[in-house]
């Protein structure tokens, strides 16, 4: 099976659910979305299942708390301690499942909405409508006083570069290589883009929804570095 790369969006906030962009504002998941992300963990993390943790190779993760609090409630089974909670004491050996790093990285963190941290598309629409600045759309024009999608563009493509590079490019020139599986946890505007990236394509493409707590993976075709592809359905694994 070609290296994965599994991508999660944080569980339910309270602006998430009312469609309001969160960008640098840090809001906690709600009863809902912590009761949900568990579930998701308990269904698609273990030894038989969509994301195994012992081929995992290494953990990206937003600098937001409510990416990081989703990353916990997956239970992966961490070896070390979560970069975030200096407290937190490894975990018991019975209780380890993967050895992959945790990192926490600015490049994974939300689009900076600028401007229109905090608003719906809506109210957007309606803003730039009474100050006539005509439709919007975040793809191809970024947020005022915030980030670009070229900010994006840049941004995303130095991780992919690293995560094909560093973390998977050795199971292609391995085969036996046991780990080789990427997880990104993070929000829904930058896993979209970062999908998109992955596969070599324009912003301006994106036609991808990824709900809060909702895992997508990417993976390559023809088991070749050279060809990233977005696996529409997978197999699970049986041992």
């Amino acid at each position: 099976m070609a290296p994965r790369c599994f991508i999660i969006r944080h569980g339910e906030t309270e602006w998430s659910l009312n469609g309001r962009h969160t960008g640098l504002t840090d809001l906690p998941l709600t009863a809902n979305g912590e009761k949900r992300i568990q579930a998701t963990g308990k269904a698609l993390v273990g030894n038989d299942r969509l994301v195994v943790p012992k081929k995992l190779v290494h953990v990206f993760v937003s600098p937001r708390h409510r990416a990081q609090r989703t990353l916990e409630l997956l239970e992966l089974g961490c070896k070390g301690r979560m970069p975030w909670n200096e407290q937190h004491k490894p975990e018991n050996e019975g209780a380890i499942r993967t050895e992959a790093e945790v990192e926490v990285t600015e490049a994974i963190r939300e689009w900076d909405y600028g401007d229109y941290e905090g608003m719906t598309s809506k109210q957007i629409r309606e803003q730039r409508a009474e100050r006539g600045e005509g439709p919007w759309n975040i793809w191809t024009d970024g947020c005022p006083g915030g980030e670009s999608p070229e900010d994006i563009i840049r941004r995303l493509d130095a991780l992919i570069d690293e995560i094909r590079n560093k973390y998977q490019r050795p199971a292609f020139e391995n085969p036996d290589e046991p780990k080789s599986d990427v997880l990104v946890v993070a929000h829904g505007h930058i896993l979209r883009a970062f999908a998109m990236r992955w596969t070599g394509k324009p912003l301006t493409e994106t036609s991808l929804i990824l709900e809060a707590g909702g895992i997508g993976t990417l993976s390559y075709e023809h088991h070749n570095i050279d060809e990233p592809a977005i696996i529409l359905g997978g197999q699970f694994v049986v041992e």
